[in-house]
């Protein structure tokens, strides 16, 4: 056949390249044309992604320019190569960047136009899927905070199909003795003493939770080495129109409840007996078995009052107590009211105790009492349940109620106490939990409580606080922690990495003359735990004594290490906690830690923040003295964050201000920022001291900073904190970089 007309061959060229121009036009993606990583060609929704003013706009400009760095665009290259060349399409995520700057997620499609000569050039398509991103990292986040709570629940928790067990927490698994996964699959016939028990349950649980309510019960269930265990357990479906989709059950432990419920019925059994055998003892006259009667009346009254009443205030105790709420709570669970329980305990009533005596303490607490049961309902409950710390039960009471009854009883217990022609002032902390919504049954109501006091008292005392489940979770993890944090020394789960501090020379060169210690913590089970979550726990706990000493003998045996391996001489900054500052024996400590690893005092700098030095102004000038003589340098970190006195600043021994990152993060585009970066600097260099900025990320922050006279800088533009090898390998490869 002969080829077609020249005319008819060019009208059909533009038909298809008007085609292909519509479709350009038209696509809901990006697309792109790219020969010698130069944009060649690219749609319209192309360059709206990317923020150029149009398509046209964008022809000739490098693809490199669109990835958040070279080295990610290179690393891009590097993946999709192997692919492209052999023909295939390449497919994949990608962080890149706008022409403002923006960094945003991209999915990329790719193919080369003639796999035989890549020099031909190929097309791209981009989609925009920084929303998709962002939404499956808060999915991610949300499964993360549920799984969370499922794990480190203190109750147990298990999920039934077909009365077999599909999911349980660890919680469960030690309730009933057995290890991790071993009740995977496994009916729930497992934990039943007899099959007979084991078909009663189902039975009963059918109805409601066909109806979509709750079941709950009390049960003798079985462990896995046949040890029977008292449980109240509580079960609800998933979908009661579908029960084939199962149920979820919530189990708690109540053996130790039972057994003293079983307790108080033997002593109830033995106490009548007694009362049996003396009245027929004494029937053998009218007179004496009146008398007789009396006296056994009487010492039933009494035995009653020690088992349910405290000795000291005439108050019910805790076994009282538990009755009264256990009923007071029954009745407002039926009546759907609601209920208030309210925990008060006396701020530093041990100082009364220790200066005064118990005789003092005592009386206090008696007088304490009275105006407590003056200030509440008959129906209400006031109970002292040890030392200084009462339980109030507060019926038909809202959150309303109890906020207006706590404020009242905030007065009266911090207006003065005259015992033997002293008058004395204490402060109460006060918590409250409220039913239903803290708890359904009297103990989760104390614990939530009890949790919430201890927040008002962490909030500074003399208040109160409502529970909230942040509490509970926030509870639950220091003590976890806590636990974790004892063994993690011997265990060698704590580390120390490295973050380099680079000084800023006249002539335009950076040098690396220091290295910042700080800790890390590696858990086995909960992974890497953050020093802002564990340093606190570790100082309340008095753990950070010997944390913080192997932190200082760890870091000067590093620097000596360095030392022989032939690196600069560095100086080694190490943070000091205030509870490690207000040690009495701190300088001794460093000193003989110097002595021992024979290091120079001076390659060691201490820093301390501003709140560890101006809690004890008086104090921290003697310490720092004492380190100065000794010869230890000492800085001030993250300056300009609390709340230092510059009447006490000149007086303090200190080489160095430390400038926080909160101050560097903006500095390039916060007047604020800048003017009070200025004004660190100016000041420091005014009383003779240096500067140090923390959290240098930019090339722009390290130009104000170098602009303005400081003269040492750390951040994640020269290095994030690394282990000692890899710090040594940093250091080593550019001991002279000019930025």
């Amino acid at each position: 056949m002969s080829p077609e007309p020249p005319s008819r061959q060019s009208t059909a060229l533009s038909q298809a390249l008007r085609e292909l121009d519509i479709i350009l036009a038209n696509a809901g993606v990006g697309i792109v044309f790219v020969k010698a990583r130069r944009l060649v060609r690219c749609n319209q929704r192309y360059a709206e992604i990317y923020g150029f003013d149009s398509a046209e706009a964008a022809v000739g400009h490098s693809s490199v320019e669109l990835y958040a760095t070279a080295q990610e665009a290179r690393g891009l290259g590097a993946r999709a190569y192997p692919v492209l060349s052999s023909g295939e399409t390449f497919r994949g995520e990608q962080m890149m960047r706008r022409q403002s700057g923006e960094l945003f997620w991209a999915h990329l499609t790719g193919r080369l136009i003639n796999p035989d000569d890549p020099a031909d050039g190929s097309i791209w398509i981009v989609d925009d899927i920084t929303e998709r991103k962002l939404a499956d990292a808060a999915l991610a986040d949300l499964h993360a905070e549920q799984q969370l709570i499922f794990d480190h629940a203190m109750v147990g928790i298990v999920f039934l199909r077909g009365r077999r067990v599909t999911r349980c927490n660890r919680a469960f698994e030690q309730l009933f003795g057995y290890g991790p996964g071993e009740l995977d699959g496994q009916l729930s016939r497992a934990w039943y003493l007899c099959d007979a028990d084991w078909k009663a349950a189902g039975d009963l649980c059918y109805e409601p939770l066909s109806r979509g309510d709750s079941y709950h019960a009390e049960m003798l269930l079985g462990r896995k080495d046949g040890t029977p265990v008292w449980c109240e357990v509580r079960s609800k479906a998933i979908d009661r129109s579908d029960l084939s989709r199962g149920s979820i059950w919530i189990t708690q432990d109540i053996t130790a409840r039972k057994l003293a419920d079983q307790e108080l019925v033997t002593a109830k059994a033995q106490l009548e007996a007694l009362v049996a055998q003396r009245t027929q003892q004494l029937s053998q006259t009218v007179a004496a078995l009146e008398q007789k009667v009396a006296e056994q009346q009487a010492a039933e009254a009494h035995i009653q009052r020690l088992a349910l009443f405290d000795g000291l205030t005439g108050l019910p105790n805790r076994h009282l107590l538990a009755d009264r709420a256990s009923q007071a709570i029954d009745i407002a669970r039926r009546n759907d009211e609601p209920l208030a329980v309210l925990f008060l305990d006396l701020d530093h009533f041990k100082n009364v105790n220790d200066s005064l005596g118990h005789r003092v303490g005592d009386a206090m607490l008696v007088q304490l009492a009275s105006r407590l049961r003056g200030a509440v309902r008959e129906q209400d409950t006031v109970a002292r349940t040890g030392g200084d710390e009462f339980v109030l039960v507060l019926p038909l009471t809202d959150i309303a109620g109890a906020a207006h009854l706590a404020t009242k009883l905030m007065a009266l217990a911090s207006a003065p106490f005259q015992v033997e022609q002293q008058e004395l002032t204490v402060t109460p902390s006060m918590g409250i939990a409220m039913f239903p919504t803290d708890g359904d049954d009297f103990d989760t109501l104390c614990k939530c409580a009890d949790a919430a006091m201890y927040r008002a008292k962490k909030d500074g005392r003399n208040a109160y606080r409502f529970f909230t489940s942040e509490m509970q979770a926030q509870s639950a993890r220091a003590l976890l922690l806590e636990n974790a944090l004892r063994r993690a020394l011997e265990r060698k789960q704590l580390s120390l990495h490295y973050q380099p501090q680079a000084s800023l020379d006249a002539d335009g060169e950076t040098r690396i003359v220091g290295a910042e210690a700080l800790l890390r913590w590696h858990h086995p089970e909960l992974g890497w735990v953050s020093p802002a979550e564990f340093i606190p726990i570790a100082e309340s706990s008095g753990l950070i004594l010997p944390i913080g000493e192997w932190v200082l003998r760890e870091a000067l045996c590093q620097l000596r290490a360095w030392d022989e391996i032939g690196l600069p001489e560095l100086t080694m900054a190490v943070n000091l906690s205030a509870v490690q500052f207000r040690h009495d024996d701190l300088p001794e400590l460093v000193g003989r830690l110097l002595g021992e690893i024979g290091m120079p005092a001076g390659r060691l700098e201490l820093e301390l923040t501003e709140g560890a030095a101006m809690d004890d102004p008086a104090m921290a000038i003697t310490v720092m003295n004492e380190l100065h003589e000794r010869g230890v340098r000492l800085s001030i970190d993250d300056f300009g964050t609390g709340y230092s006195s510059l009447s006490y600043l000149k007086k303090f021994r200190v080489s160095k201000l430390k400038i926080d990152q909160s101050f560097v993060r903006d500095l390039t585009e916060d007047v604020e920022d800048c003017a009070i970066v200025d004004a660190v600097i100016r000041m420091a260099a005014a009383l003779g001291l240096e500067t140090l900025a923390e959290g240098v990320e930019t090339e722009g922050q390290l130009a104000f900073l170098r602009r303005h006279g400081c003269r040492a800088v750390q951040g994640y533009l020269f290095s994030r904190p690394l282990p000692a090898d890899a710090f040594a390998e940093f250091v080593l490869s550019r001991t002279m970089v000019s930025v």
